[in-house]
């Protein structure tokens, strides 16, 4: 298994992070983005990053990836058993393409100040005013580590490089748990290129 990934991306760290909690053995090559490998283009129609490559299966959509490592991988599971948990998680998991990670692309091209400006207030608002709901749970709406936090996970490391300033608070202080719960974890520290090292320090 071959996994071509973007060593800064916040898309290819998740499937980084199911990979390590799977135990995967995997070849993981960091592809710079501006200079592609040929093969790339020849496994992927869209030539783009991450590419999963499994005998002949080649894989490039993430969510695409991650349920198909949890299902060849079954051990430990990373989606709920029943049904309706399951699409629960997997709803989750699109609302957080489609309301987050555009804010999140807005940061990074950083071509218009003012759209950045908007992007860093709606994702450090949005994060604020879901802290309360990590005290119930120890992870995402769940009692076990799932998909769900694989795709959080990438996304609150980033926050110091984001430049999104979330306040320490009372109210907010679940969200920093979580974020420590998850940062420590065995696997997330596996899944850490030495460029996302940077990023931001263990704190424990």
């Amino acid at each position: 298994m071959t996994y071509f990934s973007d060593a800064r991306d916040h898309y290819s760290h998740r499937v980084r992070i199911v990979l390590a909690e799977k135990g995967v053995t995997v070849d993981v090559e960091d592809i710079d983005p501006e200079a592609k490998p040929a093969e790339l283009a020849d496994l992927n129609p869209y030539n783009s990053l991450p590419t999963l490559v499994d005998r002949d299966l080649a894989l490039y959509e993430t969510k695409v990836m991650m349920e198909y490592l949890d299902e060849r991988f079954p051990h430990p599971p990373l989606l709920p058993v029943y049904p309706v948990a399951r699409a629960q998680s997997r709803l989750w998991m699109y609302r957080i393409e489609r309301d987050w990670c555009p804010l999140i692309d807005t940061i990074l091209e950083n071509k218009n100040k003012d759209a950045v400006t908007k992007a860093r207030k709606e994702l450090r608002e949005s994060f604020t005013a879901i802290a309360p709901i990590f005290s119930e749970m120890p992870f995402f709406m769940s009692e076990e580590f799932t998909l769900v936090d694989c795709c959080l996970a990438p996304i609150f490391w980033r926050l110091d490089s984001l430049e999104i300033n979330i306040p320490q608070t009372k109210a907010t202080k679940p969200l920093f748990d979580y974020m420590d719960r998850l940062f420590v974890r065995e696997s997330f520290r596996e899944s850490l290129t030495e460029l996302e090292k940077e990023m931001r320090p263990f704190k424990k």
